[in-house]
Protein backbone atom coordinates (compact mmCIF):
# COMPACT_ATOMS: atom_id res chain seq x y z
CA UNK A 1 0.00 0.00 0.00
CA UNK A 2 2.02 2.82 -1.31
CA UNK A 3 -0.56 5.41 -1.60
CA UNK A 4 -0.53 8.69 1.32
CA UNK A 5 -2.02 8.24 4.38
CA UNK A 6 -4.73 9.73 3.92
CA UNK A 7 -6.13 7.42 1.04
CA UNK A 8 -9.25 5.16 1.69
CA UNK A 9 -12.32 4.98 4.02
CA UNK A 10 -11.72 6.39 7.38
CA UNK A 11 -14.55 6.47 10.36
CA UNK A 12 -13.26 8.54 13.64
CA UNK A 13 -15.33 8.03 16.45
CA UNK A 14 -18.69 7.59 14.94
CA UNK A 15 -21.95 6.64 17.31
CA UNK A 16 -25.43 5.75 16.29
CA UNK A 17 -28.17 5.73 18.54
CA UNK A 18 -31.80 4.82 17.93
CA UNK A 19 -34.39 5.43 19.80
CA UNK A 20 -37.34 2.91 20.70
CA UNK A 21 -39.62 4.59 22.69
CA UNK A 22 -38.02 5.62 25.47
CA UNK A 23 -35.73 3.58 25.11
CA UNK A 24 -31.96 4.40 23.62
CA UNK A 25 -30.19 1.42 21.43
CA UNK A 26 -26.38 2.49 21.03
CA UNK A 27 -25.79 0.94 18.24
CA UNK A 28 -21.91 2.33 17.19
CA UNK A 29 -20.55 3.80 20.26
CA UNK A 30 -17.40 5.21 19.34
CA UNK A 31 -16.21 3.10 15.99
CA UNK A 32 -12.56 3.56 14.33
CA UNK A 33 -12.38 2.10 11.07
CA UNK A 34 -9.26 2.86 8.21
CA UNK A 35 -9.36 1.13 5.00
CA UNK A 36 -6.70 1.38 3.07
CA UNK A 37 -6.81 1.32 -0.76
CA UNK A 38 -6.41 -2.01 -2.30
CA UNK A 39 -7.57 -3.72 1.04
CA UNK A 40 -10.52 -5.89 1.46
CA UNK A 41 -11.65 -5.82 4.97
CA UNK A 42 -14.43 -8.49 5.96
CA UNK A 43 -17.23 -6.85 8.66
CA UNK A 44 -18.58 -9.85 10.83
CA UNK A 45 -21.44 -10.11 13.43
CA UNK A 46 -24.42 -11.75 14.12
CA UNK A 47 -27.87 -10.37 12.92
CA UNK A 48 -28.90 -6.74 14.44
CA UNK A 49 -25.18 -6.02 15.50
CA UNK A 50 -25.52 -2.71 13.14
CA UNK A 51 -23.32 -4.23 10.13
CA UNK A 52 -25.59 -2.25 7.67
CA UNK A 53 -26.12 0.80 9.82
CA UNK A 54 -22.56 1.22 9.68
CA UNK A 55 -22.00 0.24 5.85
CA UNK A 56 -24.76 3.14 5.20
CA UNK A 57 -23.06 6.04 7.48
CA UNK A 58 -19.67 4.95 5.91
CA UNK A 59 -21.89 4.89 1.94
CA UNK A 60 -22.99 8.64 2.96
CA UNK A 61 -26.64 7.49 2.69
CA UNK A 62 -27.22 8.26 6.72
CA UNK A 63 -25.15 10.40 9.19
CA UNK A 64 -23.98 9.41 12.21
CA UNK A 65 -24.66 11.50 15.75
CA UNK A 66 -21.49 12.01 15.76
CA UNK A 67 -18.22 11.32 14.61
CA UNK A 68 -16.02 11.67 11.04
CA UNK A 69 -16.51 10.23 7.67
CA UNK A 70 -13.34 10.77 5.28
CA UNK A 71 -13.00 9.57 1.72
CA UNK A 72 -9.62 9.83 0.86
CA UNK A 73 -8.62 12.48 3.35
CA UNK A 74 -11.97 14.78 2.59
CA UNK A 75 -14.05 15.13 5.69
CA UNK A 76 -17.61 14.55 4.77
CA UNK A 77 -19.74 15.45 8.07
CA UNK A 78 -19.90 19.01 7.26
CA UNK A 79 -20.90 18.99 3.62
CA UNK A 80 -24.00 20.59 2.26
CA UNK A 81 -26.81 18.01 1.04
CA UNK A 82 -25.93 18.21 -3.09
CA UNK A 83 -21.79 18.02 -1.85
CA UNK A 84 -22.64 14.64 -0.17
CA UNK A 85 -24.26 13.45 -3.00
CA UNK A 86 -22.00 13.60 -5.85
CA UNK A 87 -19.88 12.57 -3.26
CA UNK A 88 -21.27 9.53 -2.72
CA UNK A 89 -21.84 9.16 -6.31
CA UNK A 90 -18.25 9.52 -7.32
CA UNK A 91 -16.54 7.59 -4.96
CA UNK A 92 -18.22 5.12 -3.30
CA UNK A 93 -19.53 1.94 -5.12
CA UNK A 94 -22.08 -0.10 -3.15
CA UNK A 95 -23.13 -3.81 -3.55
CA UNK A 96 -26.02 -5.52 -1.68
CA UNK A 97 -27.30 -9.03 -0.97
CA UNK A 98 -30.09 -8.33 -3.34
CA UNK A 99 -29.01 -6.77 -6.93
CA UNK A 100 -31.29 -4.19 -7.11
CA UNK A 101 -31.16 -4.05 -10.41
CA UNK A 102 -33.58 -2.12 -12.35
CA UNK A 103 -35.90 -4.83 -14.26
CA UNK A 104 -37.31 -3.03 -17.26
CA UNK A 105 -33.52 -2.19 -18.86
CA UNK A 106 -30.76 -4.62 -20.16
CA UNK A 107 -27.48 -4.91 -17.92
CA UNK A 108 -25.82 -2.80 -20.04
CA UNK A 109 -28.49 0.36 -19.53
CA UNK A 110 -28.13 -1.00 -15.46
CA UNK A 111 -24.79 0.07 -16.21
CA UNK A 112 -24.74 2.75 -18.15
CA UNK A 113 -27.86 4.62 -15.88
CA UNK A 114 -25.44 5.18 -13.14
CA UNK A 115 -22.87 7.43 -15.16
CA UNK A 116 -25.50 9.31 -17.09
CA UNK A 117 -26.84 10.18 -13.77
CA UNK A 118 -23.32 11.24 -12.65
CA UNK A 119 -22.83 13.60 -15.88
CA UNK A 120 -21.59 11.02 -18.47
CA UNK A 121 -22.49 11.24 -22.01
CA UNK A 122 -24.54 8.23 -23.29
CA UNK A 123 -22.15 7.12 -25.60
CA UNK A 124 -19.27 6.81 -22.98
CA UNK A 125 -21.27 5.57 -20.41
CA UNK A 126 -22.24 2.71 -22.82
CA UNK A 127 -18.46 2.07 -24.18
CA UNK A 128 -17.47 1.97 -20.58
CA UNK A 129 -20.36 -0.56 -19.62
CA UNK A 130 -19.28 -2.97 -22.60
CA UNK A 131 -15.86 -3.14 -21.54
CA UNK A 132 -16.96 -3.52 -17.90
CA UNK A 133 -19.17 -6.24 -18.38
CA UNK A 134 -16.37 -7.59 -20.75
CA UNK A 135 -14.54 -8.15 -18.09
CA UNK A 136 -16.98 -10.59 -15.84
CA UNK A 137 -17.82 -12.44 -18.71
CA UNK A 138 -21.29 -11.24 -19.97
CA UNK A 139 -20.89 -9.54 -23.14
CA UNK A 140 -23.00 -11.99 -25.00
CA UNK A 141 -25.76 -10.78 -21.97
CA UNK A 142 -25.69 -7.48 -22.03
CA UNK A 143 -29.01 -6.70 -23.81
CA UNK A 144 -30.55 -9.11 -21.53
CA UNK A 145 -33.09 -8.01 -19.00
CA UNK A 146 -32.10 -8.98 -15.28
CA UNK A 147 -34.81 -11.57 -15.59
CA UNK A 148 -33.48 -13.43 -18.11
CA UNK A 149 -29.90 -13.74 -16.10
CA UNK A 150 -29.52 -16.20 -13.50
CA UNK A 151 -28.67 -14.94 -10.31
CA UNK A 152 -24.88 -15.00 -10.46
CA UNK A 153 -25.03 -12.94 -13.65
CA UNK A 154 -27.31 -10.31 -11.76
CA UNK A 155 -24.96 -9.87 -8.94
CA UNK A 156 -22.13 -9.83 -11.66
CA UNK A 157 -23.83 -6.89 -13.13
CA UNK A 158 -24.63 -5.61 -9.55
CA UNK A 159 -20.68 -5.56 -9.16
CA UNK A 160 -19.63 -3.92 -12.39
CA UNK A 161 -22.92 -1.18 -11.70
CA UNK A 162 -21.04 0.06 -8.47
CA UNK A 163 -17.29 0.30 -10.52
CA UNK A 164 -19.30 2.36 -13.48
CA UNK A 165 -18.45 5.52 -11.79
CA UNK A 166 -14.82 4.53 -10.68
CA UNK A 167 -15.31 4.75 -6.76
CA UNK A 168 -12.13 4.24 -4.74
CA UNK A 169 -14.33 2.60 -2.05
CA UNK A 170 -16.27 -0.10 -2.17
CA UNK A 171 -18.67 -1.51 0.21
CA UNK A 172 -20.62 -4.59 0.14
CA UNK A 173 -23.90 -5.99 2.30
CA UNK A 174 -23.74 -9.63 2.08
CA UNK A 175 -23.25 -10.06 -1.56
CA UNK A 176 -22.97 -13.68 -1.83
CA UNK A 177 -25.56 -14.02 0.63
CA UNK A 178 -28.53 -15.06 -1.69
CA UNK A 179 -26.28 -17.62 -4.17
CA UNK A 180 -25.50 -21.14 -3.89
CA UNK A 181 -22.37 -21.87 -2.84
CA UNK A 182 -20.62 -22.34 -6.00
CA UNK A 183 -22.18 -19.13 -7.78
CA UNK A 184 -20.90 -17.11 -4.60
CA UNK A 185 -17.59 -18.28 -4.61
CA UNK A 186 -17.55 -17.86 -8.00
CA UNK A 187 -18.71 -13.82 -7.70
CA UNK A 188 -16.44 -13.91 -4.20
CA UNK A 189 -13.31 -14.11 -6.90
CA UNK A 190 -14.74 -11.44 -8.88
CA UNK A 191 -14.93 -9.02 -6.12
CA UNK A 192 -11.29 -9.63 -5.20
CA UNK A 193 -10.16 -9.54 -8.47
CA UNK A 194 -12.24 -5.93 -8.92
CA UNK A 195 -11.06 -4.68 -5.50
CA UNK A 196 -6.81 -5.59 -6.10
CA UNK A 197 -6.99 -4.35 -9.66
CA UNK A 198 -8.84 -1.11 -9.31
CA UNK A 199 -7.23 -0.40 -5.97
CA UNK A 200 -9.78 -0.12 -4.12
CA UNK A 201 -10.74 0.51 -0.25
CA UNK A 202 -13.40 -2.41 0.44
CA UNK A 203 -15.40 -3.36 3.47
CA UNK A 204 -17.24 -6.32 3.16
CA UNK A 205 -20.15 -7.39 5.35
CA UNK A 206 -20.84 -11.17 5.50
CA UNK A 207 -22.31 -14.45 7.87
CA UNK A 208 -19.88 -16.55 5.33
CA UNK A 209 -16.67 -16.90 7.54
CA UNK A 210 -14.70 -19.12 5.05
CA UNK A 211 -14.89 -15.86 2.67
CA UNK A 212 -14.60 -13.42 5.42
CA UNK A 213 -10.90 -15.43 6.04
CA UNK A 214 -10.15 -14.93 2.10
CA UNK A 215 -10.21 -11.25 3.37
CA UNK A 216 -6.70 -8.85 4.41
CA UNK A 217 -8.72 -8.74 7.66
CA UNK A 218 -11.79 -9.38 9.09
CA UNK A 219 -13.69 -6.86 11.95
CA UNK A 220 -16.27 -8.10 14.20
CA UNK A 221 -18.63 -5.57 15.36
CA UNK A 222 -19.74 -6.20 18.71
CA UNK A 223 -21.87 -4.31 21.13
CA UNK A 224 -21.63 -1.05 19.35
CA UNK A 225 -17.59 -1.04 18.75
CA UNK A 226 -15.17 -2.76 16.29
CA UNK A 227 -12.99 -5.99 17.21
CA UNK A 228 -10.42 -7.12 15.48
CA UNK A 229 -10.22 -10.89 14.33
CA UNK A 230 -13.33 -13.58 14.54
Amino acid sequence: MNDSHASGLRLRDVKKTFRQGARALDVLSGVDLWVRKGEMVALVGPSGAGKSTLLHIAGLLEGPDSGEIEIDGRATLGLPDDERTALRSQTIGFVYQYHHLLPEFSALENVVLPQMIAGQSRSKAAERGRQLLGVVGLSERAQHRPAELSGGEQQRVAIVRALANRPSVLLADEPTGNLDPHTADDVFDLLINVVRNAKLAAVIATHNYNLAKRMDRILRLEEGGIVEGL
